[in-house]
């Protein structure tokens, strides 16, 4: 969700008023995505890079994550939306920790849209913990024996599919160390709007691009088209 700053200073306005139009655009894509069915949606919302921000930009983004679990839940929940938060929480603030616990355990048997938020997350460290668990619940086995299939039994989302679309924003091509083991097959799209000013219009020309892709997974267009 890229974008905030920018949008917010090309109106001489504060970085924060940007990311304050940010979770305007959140609730707008939330709904679209459940519209459409969409199975699930992942946010990232703060990377584990994101502490190197400014302080004081940081403790207000901090209040507004704590402001959403207060005030969102319940809506989410009415919903049918299944909330997750995915990302280390320890760096959290208790108070945000207890309502990240009590927004996941209200959500966790709605049978709509699962969204993931990743919060205080980065790839890297999703592969890393990922490898700990796989060692932790296999002590006596070797580590020659981990396989592809073992990291993905303790990646975040484990129980989830694989991602089909990774959208950015913001005119940025990276992927910013998200979803880095999950997105190895993934449709990679970028679009210039800013995070602010994204909502269905652009989420439905996303889809569009991704549905007239061919996805192979290693095979040739005739084994696929075969199929």
């Amino acid at each position: 969700m890229d974008g905030n700053g920018r949008w917010a200073k090309k109106r001489f306005l504060p970085r924060f008023i940007g990311h304050q139009k940010g979770l305007n655009a959140v609730k707008r894509v939330i709904t679209h995505c459940a519209k459409r069915q969409i199975q699930a949606l992942t946010l990232f919302a703060f990377s584990t890079e994101n502490w190197r921000r400014p302080e004081d930009e940081v403790n207000k983004l901090m209040a507004m994550f704590l402001a959403a679990l207060q005030k969102e839940v319940k809506k989410l929940h009415d919903n049918n939306v299944q909330l997750r938060i995915i990302g280390e929480r320890s760096a959290f603030s208790e108070q945000i920790q207890q309502h990240i616990a009590q927004a996941e355990a209200l959500t966790e048997k709605n049978t709509g849209l699962v969204l993931n938020i990743a919060a205080n997350y980065g790839g890297q460290w999703d592969v890393i913990e990922a490898v700990k668990a796989w060692v932790k619940n296999n002590p006596h086995k070797s580590i020659d024996e981990l396989s592809v299939e073992g990291v993905n039994q303790h990646i975040a989302n484990a129980d989830l599919p694989l991602p089909d679309l990774l959208i950015r924003t913001g005119g940025e091509q990276r992927i910013s160390n998200f979803l880095i083991w999950q997105m190895a097959y993934s449709e990679l799209y970028f679009t210039p709007a800013l995070w602010p000013d994204f909502g269905a219009e652009q989420i439905d020309q996303a889809i569009d691009s991704y549905a007239a892709r061919e996805r192979r997974f290693g095979k040739t267009s005739e084994q696929v088209q075969s199929c």
